[in-house]
């Protein structure tokens, strides 16, 4: 239950702007980066929302239903490199600088051995390797999580983890949070081999109340960092108003022949 102070049948908090004003083109505007991480931490205190005219931009395009194969892959491939430098920011360490004309306080990156990036496949992969192409040598990981169709619930199939993951911090990787299960169910096989939920950060493009409410219940200590909360899932549990299926479109395995995105067919 969202408490007497909410009503997420609009995706709103009483007196707060709805959600779905946090992630178009209001973001361009001064303060209401700030206001969606406040509308987040309110659901998961360890929720961040990034915000820039660039993310806006992007995320505009990616969620068009007009979009094309070719500028969806482009725009969500310059998406994924700043959420991927965002992500390794937020791993750093306070440094001081040494310049030619004198010092200045600054953040000094993660060693790559220090760091696994692990991609819920297959979406997944696509933010991993925006990851990889900044840090090239931290260590990977594999999980394979698929939802039932029918009942909308995670399953698990495969992961492949490498040794002594339990000493890395994690960069958990999935462009879309819904309902959380998926995630969850990826965080729980991460903790079955010795990782400790403060050591995770989870990086995605889309989220939505419900996810980041379950991860509060669930995985309190996972840090979060995504680039629009939207305002809810609907009956079939997909995020509205979202972006369509991120992978299909990605990959262009179905969708665009059946004109439910792209245009004449691309």
């Amino acid at each position: 239950s969202a408490g007497a102070n909410c009503s997420w049948r609009h995706g709103c908090v009483e007196g707060e702007p709805p959600l779905s004003s946090f992630t178009a083109a209001g973001f361009n505007r001064p303060g209401l980066g700030a206001m969606a991480s406040e509308q987040a931490q309110k659901l998961n205190r360890n929720a961040e929302v990034l915000s820039s005219p660039a993310v806006t931009m992007l995320l505009s395009q990616i969620r068009a239903k007009s979009t094309t194969q070719k500028d969806y892959v482009n725009a969500a491939d310059r998406l994924m490199g700043i959420l991927a430098e965002e992500g390794l920011a937020r791993l750093a360490t306070p440094m001081t600088v040494v310049t030619p004309c004198g010092t200045c306080s600054g953040l000094e990156a993660p060693l790559g051995s220090s760091l696994c990036a692990v991609d819920i496949i297959r979406s997944g992969g696509i933010l991993l390797e925006a990851v990889r192409k900044v840090c090239p040598d931290l260590k990977t990981a594999k999980v394979l999580i698929q939802r039932d169709e029918k009942t909308a619930l995670p399953q698990f199939f495969y992961k492949k983890l490498p040794n002594g993951i339990d000493k890395k911090k994690i960069i958990l990787c999935d462009p879309m949070l819904a309902s959380g299960g998926s995630a969850l169910m990826a965080i729980d096989c991460l903790k079955e081999a010795g990782v400790v939920e403060d050591n995770i950060l989870f990086l995605n493009v889309v989220s939505c109340p419900e996810g980041l409410r379950a991860l509060a219940e669930k995985a309190p200590g996972v840090r979060i960092l995504t680039a629009a909360l939207d305002e809810k899932l609907d009956e079939h549990k997909f995020i509205v108003p979202g972006l369509g299926d991120f992978g299909d479109r990605y990959y262009g395995t179905a969708g665009y022949d059946e004109g439910l995105w792209g245009s004449d067919g691309k």
